[in-house]
């Protein structure tokens, strides 16, 4: 279990979270939505452990990430950022192999080769090892991305904004792959999203931040109403459970 209790994080006096909790089981996905400058990426941040709350703590299974070194945390926590910066000619191959870092020793292995294979495979993007990161598509580095982050068999998947600037077709395919994830391998997933009718259709559970403020947590049919959402973004919606969407209203 993925326990995060009563964290703190300030950028020069200014509170970008406050006093937040939130726990995740294995096999589930929790959603954190609100609007801009809520805190969502820097919570992400801080279960990743890029950034230290300067109060509160991040629990994993029972023990707390600070006393763990940052190799352990990678072995245990895969980040998957909202944009890979210095796209370059690397291969996706070599890409997901150096996810393996934290276990290698010198050169790669017998092993890392195996499990860097194993999860293109898996991913349905075997066919890409040979090509450039350069030359790929946004679906597809979506999934390369998430590849690296896989190949060290992580218990907790964190992703910014999975399906930013992805066209709906790619969207679907990699929430289904995210589900899937978390269904059949039992990896507990936390997801910054901005898109609310993704966070109906594809969460456990939502988390609403407002100020760097917990504003609403629970249930999608809980947090994602029509109140909480007017509240926290300013803007009237219907949410339509027949087809579990949420529609902006004038």
């Amino acid at each position: 279990m993925l326990r995060v209790q009563g964290v703190e994080v300030r950028y020069n006096g200014f509170k970008a979270l406050d006093g937040v909790n939130l726990e995740v089981k294995p096999g589930e996905i929790l959603s954190v939505v609100g609007p801009n400058g809520a805190g969502k990426t820097t919570l992400l941040k801080v279960m990743d452990f890029m950034i230290k709350p300067k109060r509160g703590v991040v629990y994993m299974n029972g023990r707390e990430l600070g006393v763990l070194s940052l190799k352990e945390i990678a072995k245990i926590i895969g980040y998957v950022p909202q944009r890979l910066g210095g796209i370059t000619e690397l291969s996706v191959f070599d890409f997901v192999l150096a996810g393996r870092r934290p276990y290698i020793t010198g050169l790669p292995g017998k092993m890392d080769f195996e499990k860097a294979r194993i999860v293109l495979e898996d991913l349905k993007i075997r066919h890409l090892s040979e090509r450039p990161l350069i030359t790929l598509s946004g679906g597809e580095l979506q999934r390369v991305m998430i590849a690296k982050a896989l190949v060290n068999d992580p218990q907790i998947l964190l992703l910014d904004e999975p399906t930013a600037n992805l066209d709906p077709y790619f969207q679907m395919e990699i929430l289904t792959l995210i589900r899937d994830l978390a269904k059949k391998k039992g990896i507990s997933i936390v997801m910054v999203l901005h898109d609310l009718t993704q966070a109906y259709r594809f969460s456990d559970k939502v988390m609403m931040l407002k100020e760097g403020r917990v504003f609403s947590a629970g249930s999608p049919e809980e947090v994602l109403t029509p109140e909480n959402i007017y509240e926290t973004y300013g803007v009237r919606v219907l949410v339509l459970k027949e087809v579990r969407a949420i529609v902006q209203v004038s």
